[in-house]
């Protein structure tokens, strides 16, 4: 899952963004308004956590553009003011929450992760499934039939994408967007060596085969050739 983070407190985007990769999220982070539009304007989010005092320009009208150019990506609204009038300002302008600074990881993630569920094509989000495979993304386990397959930090991430775009081609940069940020210096083939280690784990062992190549294009998973 792929996050934006605008926040202009250095310290504050920097253990956030740290935080958040922990839990296995891909995150941008970035601190003012019109770097905000430059990186959503250019990536797939899952969601977007904006603060409203921004120099440059400020969240709401951030979140107006946003919603102009006909963008549907949740937005979480992050302020130090928790005055009635400011969140009716906020969720006028097309914000899917607000939370109040100073908050809780616990609370931000909790708020993330009832975002996404929200989206209309993650009705079920919290549990991804195709055939036998199942991804419960709040536990962070995945299984197939009745084998718990472990997977790496990456793997899990590359799993999830594919499990929500099930019988949907992607292409390997369509893939990278996804789970790495704009700071990742990778080679051509990187996606190609993920896909490797987690067709071991989720394919080798059993007669059905999920993951498949589209020659020239990149990735499907599928139930069935």
């Amino acid at each position: 899952m792929r996050l934006l983070l605008v926040e202009d407190e250095p310290e504050l985007r920097d253990i956030t963004v740290r935080r958040l990769r922990s839990e296995g999220y891909t995150i941008d982070g970035c601190g003012d308004g019109l770097s905000a539009l430059d990186y959503a304007y250019a990536a797939e989010y899952d969601a977007i956590i904006l603060d409203i005092m921004l120099p440059e320009m400020d969240g709401l009208e951030v979140l107006k553009r946003l919603r102009q150019e006909g963008s549907s990506v949740p937005v979480l609204l992050l302020t130090a003011r928790d005055s009635i009038e400011d969140r009716v300002k906020g969720l006028d302008a097309g914000a899917d929450d607000y939370l109040v600074k100073p908050f809780s990881f616990a609370e931000l993630t909790a708020r993330i992760r009832a975002l996404t569920r929200r989206k209309p094509a993650d009705i079920n989000s919290d549990n991804l499934k195709l055939a036998d495979l199942d991804m419960d993304l709040n536990a962070r386990v995945v299984r197939r039939g009745d084998k718990i397959i472990i997977l790496t930090q990456r793997e899990f991430a590359l799993l999830e994408v594919l499990l929500r775009n099930k019988e949907i081609v992607l292409t390997r940069e369509r893939i990278e967007q996804q789970i790495y940020d704009f700071g990742f210096e990778g080679g051509s083939n990187v996606i190609d060596v993920y896909i490797r280690y987690l067709r071991k784990k989720i394919d080798q062992d059993f007669d059905l085969k999920l993951i498949h190549t589209v020659r020239g294009t990149g990735y499907v998973l599928r139930a069935g050739d």
